[in-house]
């Protein structure tokens, strides 16, 4: 079995950042992401935005040094318990990893965040017709 490692983006890692990018322009070409190729602007810039968006958290799942999954979330507030919450936005795991538990342990990192960092909720933005999610 594959050992799955879990790290935390650091925006200003060229490799993390790279990798970050990569999976999400595999991501992009995939039926769920809109099945097209990342647009110029958002590939030229997608990682300095992140930098300079406060609340910005991606997480990158490795297997054996590979890059095999993405997690790109945000942190929010809830008005109802005045406490701050995390948002995924992006989840996805490289075709060549799927069925490995990445998914899962991805989500099983961020929990973690949240619970660390006091948040009081941790949703999942999903596509209306994605059933796997």
């Amino acid at each position: 079995m594959n050992s799955i490692n879990i790290i935390q983006v650091d925006y200003s890692n060229p490799q993390q950042a790279n990798h970050l990018l990569q999976l999400l322009e595999e991501y992009a070409q995939h039926p769920m992401g809109g099945s097209k190729p990342l647009k110029p602007f958002v590939h030229d810039n997608f990682i300095s935005c992140l930098q300079d968006f406060p609340g910005a958290l991606s997480l990158l799942a490795c297997v054996n040094d590979q890059p095999a999954g993405l997690l790109n979330s945000f942190k929010g507030f809830s008005t109802f318990h005045c406490k701050p919450l995390i948002n995924i936005r992006d989840l996805m795991v490289s075709k060549t990893y799927q069925g490995q538990g990445i998914s899962q342990a991805l989500l099983g990192a961020m929990e973690s965040v949240a619970i660390k960092t006091g948040c009081c909720k941790l949703t999942l933005e999903v596509l209306q017709g994605n059933q796997v999610a």
